[in-house]
């Protein structure tokens, strides 16, 4: 049983992933919605969008509309994230019925794969809800933005272990949490069009979802470059990073779900070959031609290191990535070469999502996530003034307490 409340007004009332239509004559106190009771409405289920009547003082129709949709084709489970105008941002109601399908979905014998897209031409997922952190930081609402990501990095590890094959198609933009929904399943693909990213270190932010753990296992020094650059990457990239398996063209994904019937019961390993080989596209990577000077220079020991080594080699991309670097958060570049390297030691992907919850916690108490997304996101003036201002002035033995969890 879920509970939610409303609020006040005759205008849709917007609240997390309920969208609520309230008859302006009719007004009700404005109270949140949660897991918790409120006194006028309980509303069972957890369909993708249900109409239902509810009684209290009087009668009253109310829309309820969330944004996953979930079907059955066949074996088939088909889950698509439905929230089009905000690139498929995730909330927390989001990540909560994500975690309610996979969860009894593992335990449904007639369900043997289950397949997981985004809505929309501009892409599969934009990650998490920003905003929404920006509120929680100068709310001083910490526990409740970590409980948020414990979820999520619940839901992530989830995928990585789920004992059917889980195949996601990704188009347009995946970032952030969009690349914890889709690069720890079993069958990864994507289209050569699509854009990667981990921007987090432009925002005071450090890469999470597992994200240290795949630039930890991508090939030579690819994830330090990645971390700390904040670059975005390309499907081509993404295959060669090991962040997708393939490249299929997205005009031809109703294709590819048409074709899983033939391959129900099969390893995911089998699938995905059998997929590439009759869908499969070829596009080349930047990125696997850049890695001699990437890692010639990211293969430094720390920071000061790296931006000497690229200063010194002097070409456009170096000079590009060296700049990129020093516009990013001082600590946040600290703690994401940091986790990306204690991620490749350790190769364990629990272990790198426990680090990066960590982090977040560290890093949600310093000055610059709030003034990094205020910077980028809500003002927009591209102009963070972080503190520590400079690489140097990093505490940086606070930062290896933090990776190294030493209380």
């Amino acid at each position: 049983m879920r509970f939610v409340s409303l609020g006040c007004g005759g205008a849709p009332h917007r609240c997390g992933e309920f969208l609520f239509r309230i008859p302006a004559k009719r007004r009700c106190p404005a109270v949140q919605v949660g897991d918790v009771a409120c006194r006028w409405f309980r509303i069972r289920g957890a369909s993708a969008i249900s109409w239902q009547q509810h009684r209290s003082r009087n009668d009253r129709t109310i829309t309820i509309k969330t944004f996953i949709h979930s079907a059955r084709n066949g074996s088939l489970g088909l889950i698509e994230l439905r929230r089009p105008a905000a690139i498929n941002a995730l909330t927390r109601g989001m990540l909560a019925q994500l975690t309610d399908l996979f969860t009894a979905w593992r335990e449904d014998p007639t369900v043997s794969m289950v397949v997981l897209r985004g809505a929309g031409e501009r892409g599969f997922c934009a990650g998490g809800d920003i905003k929404d952190f920006h509120a929680a930081v100068t709310d001083s609402e910490h526990a409740r933005f970590l409980e948020l990501l414990s979820l999520e990095f619940d839901l992530n590890e989830m995928i990585s272990t789920y004992p059917k094959p889980v195949l996601t198609l990704v188009h347009g933009l995946c970032m952030g949490g969009g690349i914890g929904l889709s690069a720890h399943a079993s069958i990864r693909i994507t289209t050569p069009e699509a854009r990667f990213a981990m921007p987090e270190t432009r925002i005071g932010y450090s890469p999470d979802v597992g994200g240290t753990h795949l630039m930890g296992r991508a090939p030579g020094h690819l994830g330090e470059y990645l971390a700390l650059t904040a670059s975005t990457f390309s499907g081509a990239d993404a295959v060669e990073l090991g962040f997708a398996d393939m490249m299929v063209e997205s005009d031809r994904f109703e294709e590819v779900i048409d074709a899983l019937a033939d391959f129900e019961a099969m390893p995911a390993a089998e699938i995905a070959a059998g997929l590439e080989v009759l869908f499969g596209s070829f596009a080349a990577s930047g990125l696997a031609a850049a890695r001699p000077w990437i890692d010639a220079a990211f293969s430094a020991p720390d920071l000061a290191g790296i931006l000497d080594r690229l200063d010194a080699m002097g070409h456009s991309d170096a000079v590009g990535a060296a700049a990129a670097i020093r516009a990013n958060s001082p600590t946040s570049l600290h703690c994401a070469l940091a986790a990306v390297r204690a991620a490749r030691a350790e190769d364990h992907l629990r272990s790198a999502l426990d680090r990066e919850l960590r982090v977040a916690g560290y890093l949600m108490h310093r000055p610059d996530l709030a003034e990094g997304i205020r910077a980028q996101v809500i003002d927009k003036d591209k102009n963070p003034q972080w503190n520590p201002a400079g690489l140097d002035q990093v505490d940086t033995a606070e930062v290896a307490a933090v990776i190294a969890e030493v209380p």
